[in-house]
This record gives structure tokens, sequence and C-alpha cells, in this order.
């Protein structure tokens, strides 16, 4: 069952079980101040009063879920290791906090299963999947094993068919595809409005998770016919109102205090 919409005037209430709109989620936790998709991050985003963390999500070798959005940890740590050629204790041995500032050395890559564990009661993970669907019977398993109720686990991914392939295996828990928009001299948006809304039917999505550049005409088509859009990664207020204005579901953010205070 959708979300319902009751309007007063030119306000909007959204009653989806208790949350507002747009709910703010902080974009790989509190990336700002602390190291990306680390428990610091998402603890500091908790505190920060995100209604949901977003973070990434991939395999390792041992077939373990764990959260950095790279391939690789050449970025975030001194020793490069590839993540699906490695197992989680390899993984686990490097420090990414470093690079962050000195008071994060030490800190490692969490499992999926951790950063379950930081997530209050009411509040949401946007679980990102950088991989294919080769991960969807492990992320089933660890969302199960989480007991995280339906409603505040919800994936996101930019291939079709991991959203398809999660929606089959978990069709009561939301899924979203991510997508970014372009547009070309003419003015012609790309991906169009007929073309979203024909991915989204195909692959069983609940809605759209888009780059913050968004085409308000084709924001209310695909809204008026029923499905969530969602929208990253916003970091000036600005911007943040302007899409509260135009009623998307989420804004996610590396500074969610900021955002949601400005809100």
């Amino acid at each position: 069952m959708r979300p319902l919409l009751l309007a007063f005037g030119s306000l909007l209430f959204l009653c989806d079980s208790g949350w507002s709109k747009p709910l703010i989620v902080a974009h790989r936790g509190a990336s700002h101040d602390a190291p990306e998709n680390t428990l610091p991050a998402f603890v500091l985003a908790w505190k920060q009063g995100a209604d949901a963390i977003e973070g990434d999500f991939l395999l390792t070798k041992d077939n373990k879920i764990i959260c950095i959005h790279d391939g690789s940890t050449k970025r975030l740590a001194d020793r490069n290791l590839v993540v699906r050629q490695s197992t989680l204790k390899e993984l686990h041995e490097l420090d990414i906090g470093s690079w962050k500032h000195e008071k994060f050395k030490g800190t490692k890559i969490p499992t999926i299963a951790e950063v379950f564990t930081t997530i209050p009661k009411g509040r949401k993970i946007f679980v990102e999947v950088k991989c294919g669907p080769e991960i969807i019977p492990h992320l089933v398993q660890e969302i199960e094993n989480s007991k995280l109720k339906t409603e505040q686990v919800v994936l996101i991914c930019f291939k079709k068919e991991v959203v398809q392939a999660f929606k089959k295996a978990m069709p009561n828990n939301k899924a979203f595809w991510l997508s970014s928009f372009k547009k070309d001299k003419e003015g012609t948006w790309t991906p169009s409005a007929g073309s979203v809304l024909a991915t989204l039917k195909a692959f069983k999505a609940d809605g759209l998770d888009s780059n913050k550049n968004i085409p308000e005409e084709i924001a209310r088509k695909v809204m008026d016919a029923g499905y969530e859009w969602h929208a990253w990664t916003v970091n000036d207020v600005a911007t943040a109102k302007k899409l509260k204005a135009l009623g998307i579901h989420s804004i996610t953010t590396d500074r969610p205090a900021l955002i949601k205070g400005s809100l």
C-alpha cells in the first residue's frame, strides 16, 4: 500500500508510519564529519538527527557483505586490496579512518550486520548495492537476521537486474532504481518520463533515486503515477528547499544536521 497524501491548502502531509516528508538520509553516514561508510559516521548521523542512513555494500571473496563504496581499498587505506578478491579477515585488518583525521585512526570496514545494529527504532537504511544480483541471497539472509522491520530496509541500485532480483526475493521491502538525469543542448532530458516509468514498471521498482539535478516535469509525472522520488547528494540549503517544494520523498546529504535544520 502506497503512502497516503493529504492536502491542506498548499501543504502536503505524508502518512507513512509516522515518517515526515522529505526524509533526511545521511550519505555514507555523516560523511562530512566522519570517514564515509564507517560505524563512527553512521552513529554520528543518528546523533545529528538523520531519519535514515545510506551505505554502499559489496561482497568479499568469502561472500560476506561489507560497507565500502569502491571495488578496492586504494582510496581509503594504505594497502590496496580488491574487495571481491579479499576475505573479510584481510579487509578487516585495514585502517580506513586515518585518511579523514587522526582521531579516527584504527577505524575498520564494517559488515552490513554491524551497520544494521546502529539503526534505532523508527529509522531507516538505504542499502546501495555496488555489485550484481549475486549479493541478493546473502543480503536477504542478513536482513532476516537483523530483525529490522520491513519498512526500515530499502534497496537502491543503478543496476535494474539487482532491483528486480531483490523485489522478487523480498517483495514487501521497497527498492528504488538509481539514475542520473542529463539535459542536451536542445533542452531534452535523458532519460525521458516514458522511459523512467517503463523501467520502474518492468523491474517492479517502488520509485526512483536520482541526482539532485531533477527535471520538474518528469518528476511530477513519475510521482503522479504513484512512484516515489528521492534525491542525492544535496549539501546546500537552497537546493534542499527547492526539492522539498517539489515534493520529493527524501534528500540524501553528507550534512544531515545542516539540511534537517534548514527544513
